[in-house]
């Protein structure tokens, strides 16, 4: 594994842009690398009487349509007129010359986020309201009207998961270490099995659906914030739901962040066929919808996705090394898993 390119802040050219640019936000600024953002790195600046959030491309050669931070300062700024929480964008800088990599400024939150999926410290009964809020929002997401936003030219035209699976099939095999014998078996079934476009399904997708991409306000349980919109496109409504489902199905803990052998119904957590009805309650839909292969679908995107991570990080350029190779190990469990629903 080569040397890590650093990912830390030059506080002193961050410093100078903001008082050009954010005059009225005062420093001396001190900054604070959260523990999220393996895709981009992501940072609390504090000055004087305020706090900011500063999100970034990392440092090193990147593969092709990866680490999109322009697509997430777009589509939250087009949000902030609609019913979805997002935090403010206060500007974008797409000149790697000022502070090392592109980068965008953004409002920071003080909102509460939850790790683990089982959400410990509530009763069941808020649990369920905690649930029921994240299915609330996701359902209001996919029925936003991308024109009516802005976002009319937010995706490319044509079938989401044919469009979705070309692209990271090539990021897949851009970024291969090894040999993944799962991995190539799903790549095979998928291509096989591409669903044909279904345009009651269309809308504007986040592509990550979880409950560690949301903060909630402190002493309600409403939702305050959806965060990490770099998968966000035009897309197919079902890939957010099965993107849900899936991580639900990994196991606890922190790197699998999921609800696996957990019995939900316990905890006031819903199953699998419950969200999917709540969802489909709050659409108006006259049935739950058909994930049989965006599940499949979406357990082989982020496979790929780790497979990036984990090849920045011998490449040197990852933003946490150590925690960027354990969560490469997870690209097998992933492509296994795939392959369980399928079978």
């Amino acid at each position: 594994m080569k040397k890590n390119i650093s990912n830390n802040l030059n506080i002193k050219k961050v410093t100078n842009a903001l008082s050009k640019r954010l005059p009225y936000k005062q420093g001396p600024w001190n900054y604070t690398k959260t523990s999220l953002g393996q895709s981009n790195p992501t940072y609390i600046l504090t000055g004087k009487n305020c706090k900011l959030v500063l999100r970034k491309k990392p440092s090193g050669n990147l593969l092709k349509s990866a680490h999109m931070i322009e697509r997430e300062f777009k589509v939250m700024s087009a949000l902030k007129s609609s019913n979805i929480p997002v935090p403010r964008m206060f500007y974008l800088c797409e000149d790697s010359d000022e502070i090392g990599t592109p980068y965008f400024i953004m409002e920071y939150i003080d909102g509460q986020s939850f790790l683990d999926p089982r959400v410990h410290g509530f009763t069941n009964e808020d649990r369920k309201k905690i649930y029921q809020e994240s299915t609330k929002v996701l359902a209001n997401l996919h029925q936003i009207c991308p024109k009516k936003v802005g976002l009319s030219d937010f995706g490319k035209s044509g079938n989401y998961f044919a469009r979705q699976f070309s692209r990271w099939s090539d990021q897949y095999e851009n970024s291969k270490t090894e040999f993944i014998e799962p991995m190539e078996n799903l790549i095979i079934w998928l291509s096989k099995n591409l669903p044909l476009e279904d345009e009651s399904s269309s809308s504007l997708v986040h592509g990550d659906w979880r409950i560690d991409n949301l903060l909630f306000c402190k002493k309600s349980f409403n939702l305050v914030a959806v965060l990490d919109w770099e998968l966000s496109t035009l897309g197919d409504s079902r890939a957010d739901l099965a993107a849900q489902i899936m991580q639900w199905s990994m196991p606890v803990g922190e790197e699998g962040r999921g609800l696996e052998l957990v019995k939900r119904k316990e905890l006031g957590i819903p199953e699998d066929m419950e969200f999917l009805e709540e969802y489909s309650s709050y659409r108006n839909l006259n049935s739950v919808p058909n994930l049989d292969f965006a599940i499949p679908f979406c357990y082989f995107r982020m496979a790929a996705i780790l497979q990036g991570v984990k090849k920045r990080a011998i490449d040197g350029n990852a933003s946490n090394p150590v925690k960027a190779i354990k969560m490469g190990d997870y690209v097998k469990h992933y492509a296994n898993k795939a392959i369980e629903r399928i079978k």
